[in-house]
């Protein structure tokens, strides 16, 4: 019974993953497909989950860690040249954190005042040997990584990782399991390392690398964010027209946002390759000090001499490596002996390489949709990164609101960033037009914003 109660787990699980990722259609899920092979990497032995759209290699040595996601050619994340091939099992780093780059899960809250704070070091969560299995090799591709108990927190991890077969979306499903005979309370972190060595000169950082989050309206932090580790005054922080924007800066910091939005935008504005981490915001929920979300920048920092002076500590990229941190907390839960709890993120690589004033299910929007009028009749214009390959629609809707038309706008990838300037006939009783992602297979993939024409001033009661 239990072997048959497994199966139909492991089946339901496909099942929900398959509803994540439905094919755009069936002739096009089994051309182009999803992979799933073992490969070297760097050193490590590793496996490769792939499709046409990104290749993610994963080291379930080091921790389970996927250590690299490749868009397009473009490879996103940090690893670090004085770790690159090695591995350090826990009992041998003396209880050191061992910084491999890449990306994981970590609990939270950190500290060490009392059991359930974690202590920044090497463990069986962050650095022990995951199990790997592959749970389905059709479209979606999901692989499982399994970690082993760890006796310092009485927690154990599984994550699995999947992809689909006709986009670049990346989907986790990150559980955290109560080994020990008591009740705990832990919540889980994504964490998220990405490279910022600039392309042209990897001695120097980039200096055209922007983190993009929504700040909370009615924040808990005095200035829509809380500078723990560095300076309040950091130059890289500012809060406009309602988003905290990050222009990364070699300086250490980390910044904590309360953020209601659900979204994280890492835009590299020097190659216009970008990436949109999203979860899942549970309003009343306890998160980890207030924070849904974490920035941590590597780097110097200002500290006292041994005659009380100030002084910056080392520059030395080789000594403090150029990268970033984007992290996504889970609200703290209560784990009963042997419960678990799980945090879905997604992440959707896509090009651009503008500031962003908004994100939405279907893409990055760069510069919001605008209708004009003009002498040889209206345009619609805008820039856009969708999440999705497919066709841009404009709905078509009259003061009452109902949608009277729709018009197709041309096709659209995430490869390519996609700036909108198109004429559109507007009959005199279309007051707003939506636009909307349509997806290969017909699939509404949502709305990239929507605008009003001149002549309609207010709603009409």
């Amino acid at each position: 019974m239990r072997l048959i109660r497994s199966a139909w787990f492991s089946l339901l699980l496909v099942l929900g993953w398959m509803a994540i990722f439905p094919p755009a259609n069936a002739a096009a899920a089994s051309t182009s497909g999803c992979r799933i092979h073992p490969a070297s990497f760097d050193g490590w032995n590793a496996q490769e989950i792939e499709n046409d759209w990104v290749q993610l290699l994963i080291v379930p040595t080091l921790g389970g860690r996927l250590m690299q996601v490749s868009f397009n050619g473009h490879p996103y994340l940090f690893i670090n040249p004085k770790t690159k091939g090695a591995y350090i099992p826990p009992e041998k780093a003396a209880g050191k954190w061992i910084n491999y780059g890449g990306d994981k899960v970590w609990p939270m809250p950190e500290g060490d005042r009392d059991e359930e704070h974690w202590v920044l070091q090497s463990s069986p969560l962050d650095d022990g040997q995951y199990r790997f299995s592959v749970l389905s090799r059709q479209p979606p591709c999901v692989v499982r990584l399994e970690g082993p108990p760890d006796p310092n927190t009485g927690l154990q991890y599984t994550r699995d990782i999947g992809i689909g077969a006709d986009s670049p979306e990346i989907s986790f499903h990150a559980a955290m399991k109560n080994v020990t005979g008591h009740p705990m309370r832990w919540s889980i972190q994504s964490v998220s390392q990405y490279n910022l060595a600039d392309p042209a000169n990897p001695s120097n950082y980039n200096h055209d690398f922007w983190i993009y989050t929504p700040v909370n309206p009615q924040s808990a932090y005095l200035s829509g964010y809380h500078s723990v580790d560095g300076l309040v005054n950091d130059p890289s922080f500012a809060v406009q027209d309602g988003l905290f924007r990050l222009n990364w800066k070699y300086l250490q910091n980390e910044v904590w946002l309360d953020s209601p939005s659900g979204w994280m935008a890492v835009v590299d504005r020097t190659n216009g390759y970008s990436m949109v981490e999203r979860f899942t915001y549970f309003p009343g929920a306890e998160y980890p000090g207030k924070a849904t979300e974490i920035v941590y920048k590597n780097g110097p920092s200002v500290e006292l001499d041994a005659n009380g002076n100030p002084r910056l500590t080392s520059s030395d990229p080789a000594e403090d490596p150029y990268y970033t941190e984007a992290e996504l907390n889970s609200p703290i839960v209560t784990l009963q002996p042997g419960a678990s709890y799980a945090m879905d993120t997604e992440w959707f690589p896509t090009r651009n390489d503008q500031a962003v004033q908004s994100v939405t299910y279907a893409g990055m929007v760069a510069k919001p949709l605008s209708l004009a009028e003009t002498a040889d009749g209206s345009r619609l214009t805008g820039s856009f990164a969708v999440f999705f390959p497919g066709r841009l629609e404009a709905e078509l809707f009259d003061r009452q609101g109902v949608r009277r038309n729709q018009v197709a706008l041309g096709a659209v990838s995430p490869r390519n960033r996609t700036d909108l300037d198109a004429p559109i006939a507007l009959p005199p009783d279309i007051v707003r037009v939506s636009l909307h992602l349509i997806g290969d297979g017909g699939i509404d993939m949502g709305s990239l914003g929507e605008t009003f024409s001149e002549t309609f001033t207010q709603r009409e009661p």
